[in-house]
């Protein structure tokens, strides 16, 4: 039995006016998704536990089977993982995004334009990464030594702070788009120095050549670091422990790639994998199915395009993306594992929603397909969506969903 967990970051959402009172779910053209529905086990389930932010880190620790209540530690720590960034018990890490502020004159007062800077791309984002380990060392002189910068992929990067002190409180820059940063800077009293680092990394990027030529070319500049998502040195059971597979990862993003690394899951690397509509969907499930024919017995794809979309305010692409998960990425794992004879299980899931119409996510429960090749089973919907799959089932605690997976090949 080969197991398989289609993860579509962000798939669900709200009813929306434009498009008749339905939801990207209801209206997308997405003929194997409903198949799964229609055959299998149905249900909403919730993965984001009172308390804990909906974040996709909680989110999927617990569609992976991790508890969130005893295994998060923060986001930034899971991507340093994934960029192999070495980090002592001590040590805190945070994420860094380049996102574009406004050019309003005092920094408290500007603007949050865009959280991804038009999601610029990585050969760019090196360079301004380069720039502000040059030059952020002659006003912090600790910068360098107690902190350490690294650079990632497209805006995502890593903050390490060998030293930390006080507590504090971030806001997601996804969560403030068009709004006023004053009410969200860093709050806390290990906040400060924080702060100074990112209204100097404004003073740098503003004027640098890359964010130059961006602006010539009608594209948003990379102005400013905006720090968040801290944490400690996670740890989690290996997968082989918890449920005695051996599986695979496929995803674009540092936060995914890092909790399979933790989990002992091979990193399936895919040229073209972005994290946004342009991604590689059919790359990643040739992936997928390549591993499971090549003997892994699980796998976790991941898919950030709807989620992406979401926050950006992008009702075409969400659809476009769900389209481009059915058709690119299931249909074709499914279609592969048939002809090799191989049975499968199969589960369908959005982590949280990322409804249109807040632009960041929320801590609704999700709607899931649990789909066996050997049998049909109960509970099953007439499509997949929020409401027909709201109406035949619930699971409460969202780590405890990925048993009902491994228990149908037992």
């Amino acid at each position: 039995m080969k197991y398989i967990v289609m993860l579509g970051d962000g798939m669900a959402d709200y009813k929306i006016e434009s498009l008749g009172g339905k939801t990207p779910l209801e209206v997308a053209n997405k003929p194997t998704m409903d198949f799964l529905a229609r055959h299998g086990e149905t249900g909403m389930v919730k993965t984001v536990p009172d308390g804990m932010k909906p974040a996709s880190d909680v989110a999927n620790l617990s569609v992976m089977g991790y508890d969130p209540l005893k295994y998060y530690s923060g986001r930034s720590p899971l991507e340093a993982v994934s960029m192999g960034i070495e980090m002592s018990d001590t040590d805190m890490a945070f994420r860094c995004n380049l996102v574009c502020l406004g050019d309003e004159p005092d920094y408290a007062s500007k603007t949050m334009v865009d959280y991804s800077s038009d999601e610029i791309t990585t050969p760019e984002s090196r360079e301004l990464i380069a720039a502000l380990n040059r030059e952020l060392p002659e006003y912090f002189p600790a910068f360098g030594t107690e902190y350490e910068l690294f650079s990632g992929i497209s805006y995502r990067h890593c903050l390490i702070w060998h030293k930390p002190f006080g507590d504090f409180s971030f806001t997601p820059p996804h969560d403030i788009s068009g709004k006023c940063v004053k009410d969200y800077t860093p709050k806390g009293s290990g906040a400060p120095q924080i702060f100074e680092i990112m209204k100097k990394s404004y003073e740098i990027l503003s004027a640098h050549p890359v964010n130059l030529a961006r602006k010539a070319k009608g594209l948003r500049p990379a102005n400013s670091m905006w720090i968040w998502g801290e944490g400690k040195k996670p740890a989690l059971t290996p997968y082989k422990e918890l449920y005695g597979v051996d599986g695979a990862v496929v995803s674009a993003v540092d936060l995914i790639k890092g909790i399979g690394i933790l989990a002992g899951l091979e990193v399936l690397e895919v040229e073209g994998a972005t994290g946004n509509i342009n991604t590689n969907f059919k790359g990643k499930g040739e992936a997928a199915l390549k591993s499971l024919l090549d003997g892994k017995d699980f796998v976790y794809i991941h898919v950030e395009a709807a989620d992406e979309s979401g926050h950006r305010f992008e009702l075409e692409n969400k659809i476009k993306a769900i389209e481009k998960i059915d058709s690119e990425i299931l249909a074709p794992v499914l279609e592969g594992l048939k002809r090799a004879g191989e049975d499968y299980a199969v589960l369908l899931l959005p982590d949280h929603p990322t409804p249109l119409s807040t632009r960041t996510h929320a801590r609704d429960p999700v709607p899931f397909v649990l789909y066996t090749s050997v049998k049909d089973l109960s509970h099953s919907a007439s499509a997949y969506n929020e409401f027909d799959v709201s109406q035949t089932n619930f699971v409460p605690v969202g780590c405890e969903l990925i048993k009902k997976l491994f228990a149908v090949g037992k």
